[in-house]
Order: C-alpha cells, then structure tokens, then sequence
C-alpha cells in the first residue's frame, strides 16, 4: 500500500530522507491525477488522499484494476528488454511515462547495455519534478515537460535532440496511455511520430478496451469528470488494431498484453473481465 502523505499542499517525507518535498504551485493535489492513482495502484509513495478516493470509486465498477496496473508495468518492461536484447535498441522515446517507480525504461534497457539514451516525457509537473530527481546524475536519460500529442515539441526538444540520434533506431512507446487521448487524436498522432522515425524503429502501443458497453461508459465519463486531465475513452480491440496499419506486427501478433511473450505466469489474476489490456509491439518498415 502506498505511505500515507500529509495534508494538501505538502508531500510526506521521502523514504530515506529527513527532508521533505515542496511541491512545485502548478501541482494541484485537489484533484485527482491519473500518474498519481497509477502509482497508487503500483504500491508507490507519490499520491494523496484525493487519488486515493478516485481510485476506491473506480474500483467498484472495475475491481480488476490493481492486477491490470502491475501486468501493464510488467508488459512495459518485457518489450524494452526484448527491443534492447533481440534488436539492439538503444533509443527508447517514452510518451506518457508516468510517475518513476521500480524498474523504469532506463534501468531496464542500461541493464541490457549502459550506453542506453532513454527520453521520457510528461505533461505532468509532478511528473517532471520526481524524474529530474531520479534522473540528475544519469546523463544518458531526460524527462521533458510536454503533451505527448505534441510531436514536433518532443522531437525537437533540445533534451531529445541531445540523446536521440533519429538517423538510427527508435523505440516509442506509447504504453497504456492512448485511452488518455479523444478521438480522433490517437491515429493522427501515431501516423506523425511514425513518419519522423527512422526506418527499423519501433513501437509499443496498449491501451484500455472493454468489451462491455457499460464499463467503456462509466469509466470515460468518470474520468473525463474526476480527474484534471483531458481524458479520451475506452475504446474496443478492432479499435486499437488501427493503430498498427502499415507496421510489422512482432510475434506473437496482438492482443491482451499478459500474452506478449511472458517470462512466467506468476503475475497477479484479473479475477473479473470488465476491461484490460490490449496491444503488442510493431517494426517501421
């Protein structure tokens, strides 16, 4: 469970430290944050009693979101290691990432090879602040402040101008977090990150979808109307299959993510079927 934190305003202490964080003004810990109820989810530290109460609500009509966050994660991690050890990725240019908890992008991939450059970028200051922290003494990875729909923004970043070198290999991830963009934001932003990468790289793309009319209703609009983020929607598997046209879909093909080439089937169980997981990895010819 996460460390409870202190009043509205001010973070708990750091594990560790006998400091405390001041958070940055543009942080509002009034509303609930979909980077701080994912970290909740994942046992983190960083959220607060509002992300908590958004979580509880979500849970009663999706109860199966905790072992989804963590099979996510663990989807996120098997892809980097298998772009960096099976493909000699080097590059990763990570969308949406989120708070930093165990086992980020960069651990993964410089465990694969030190040399690794990984950029990740958050529209989220509290984003920004934790990953410049965790960050500071490792040249090689950066986190940008940007709206992931904002692809000449993030390419022509100085920060991602001086780690990725586009006349090579890229990997772009786009993990769990395409549900976070309306329609028809999703493909247009996929089909521009696509024709300024070079040809070989690669992307992971896997969102939320449901099968279940009623789950895809409740949580668009719950989350479109609880949290202080522009949220897009569930969408349905054939939706997301458009994400990948014109790519070189990586066996074994897509589909619900704890199926992408799994280490062990030792991850948590979905207990129940309202909503999950669904993508894979794909190759830019």
């Amino acid at each position: 469970m996460a460390q409870e934190h202190g009043t509205p305003g001010t973070a708990g202490a750091s594990q560790g430290s006998g400091t405390a964080r001041v958070l940055s003004p543009e942080v509002d810990v009034t509303v609930p944050s979909v980077a701080r109820m994912y970290d909740y989810y994942l046992g983190g530290k960083d959220n607060y009693a509002v992300d908590r109460a958004a979580v509880a609500e979500l849970d009663k009509m999706a109860p199966s979101t905790r072992p989804l966050a963590i099979n996510n994660r663990r989807f996120l991690q098997r892809a980097v290691r298998r772009l960096a050890e099976d493909h000699g990725i080097r590059q990763f240019l990570d969308h949406g990432s989120g708070l930093p908890t165990q086992d980020n992008v960069h651990q993964v991939a410089q465990r694969v090879d030190p040399k690794s450059h990984v950029v990740y970028v958050d529209d989220d200051p509290i984003v920004l602040a934790h990953g410049r922290a965790l960050l500071q003494e490792d040249d090689r990875t950066a986190v940008i402040q940007a709206d992931m729909r904002d692809t000449d923004a993030i390419f022509d970043h100085p920060e991602t101008r001086r780690l990725i070198d586009f006349s090579q290999p890229v990997a772009a991830l786009f993990v769990s977090v395409m549900h976070c963009i309306p329609d028809p934001d999703p493909e247009q932003l996929l089909e521009r990150v696509v024709d300024r990468l070079p040809s070989g790289s690669f992307l992971v793309i896997n969102q939320l979808v449901s099968e279940h009319q009623e789950t895809r209703d409740f949580v668009t609009t719950f989350m479109n109307e609880s949290t202080n983020d522009h949220w897009g929607r569930v969408r349905e598997a054939h939706e997301v299959e458009k994400y990948f046209e014109g790519l070189e879909i990586l066996e074994p093909g897509l589909g619900e993510i704890n199926d992408w080439r799994p280490d062990s089937d030792l991850g948590p169980k979905q207990l129940t079927d309202e909503w999950y997981e669904f993508g894979g990895v794909a190759r830019k010819p």
